[in-house]
């Protein structure tokens, strides 16, 4: 709660950080994009990430979805490092102190700002040891080939990583639903890694609702 105290001696009042029309900022004569920080952004052509999964798919075959996965966990750790640097910043209080609605706010805005869909926690399986995770729209879903299961492999591992961080243990991440097989969006489950083991092999045969019943029961 912002108090008088503060708007005396603070004429700033802190809004959504990553709100989209003050986070990025450009030169289009000099073709920049920046953040507000003065930091480079950069635009991926739909082009480039196609040729980039044709490629890892052709020179890896298989091995592009671990290649993919361990890609994103590089994403996920960086990704959360300079949230955290950024959060801090202009909030001026630890991140770990912040109230979650307000952080959850600020982590889906900065999902859409950054133009990779639109990204919704779901804390309904939590008390059972479960995290889901639910992009819509997301860019990487869209221009990855297409098979008959789901093609989020960076998305899993960034997710896997940035929570990982964030709660402070190793957890996994199994993508369930996929807008390339047709699905309404992409869910993402995190758990720990022994506990989640079971859903690699359910994706196949079984919806989200069926895999996170068999999940809670084991």
């Amino acid at each position: 709660m912002i108090s008088i105290t503060d708007l005396l001696t603070d004429n700033r009042i802190p809004g959504n950080y990553f709100a989209s029309d003050a986070y990025v900022q450009g030169d289009l004569e000099l073709g920049l994009l920046e953040n507000r920080r003065g930091e480079r952004l950069l635009a991926l052509p739909e082009m480039l990430l196609q040729g980039i999964y044709a490629g890892l798919e052709k020179e890896t075959g298989q091995a592009s979805r671990l290649v993919l996965y361990n890609c994103g966990r590089w994403w996920g750790k960086n990704f959360y490092a300079r949230f955290c640097e950024e959060l801090t910043d202009y909030y001026q209080t630890p991140m770990a102190d912040m109230p979650m609605v307000e952080f959850i706010q600020c982590l889906e805005q900065c999902w859409v700002t950054h133009g990779w869909g639109r990204i919704k926690i779901d804390h309904s399986y939590q008390d059972r040891g479960f995290l889901v995770v639910t992009i819509t729209n997301s860019p990487f879903t869209k221009q990855a080939p297409k098979g008959d299961q789901p093609v989020g492999f960076l998305e899993a591992g960034a997710l896997c990583s940035f929570f990982s961080q964030l709660t402070g243990r190793e957890l996994h991440c199994v993508q369930t639903t996929c807008e390339s097989m047709g699905a309404d969006s992409n869910r993402f489950v995190l758990g720990l890694p022994k506990r989640l083991e079971p859903a690699e092999t359910m994706v196949t045969n079984l919806d989200h609702d069926a895999i996170m019943q068999q999940l809670c029961q084991l």
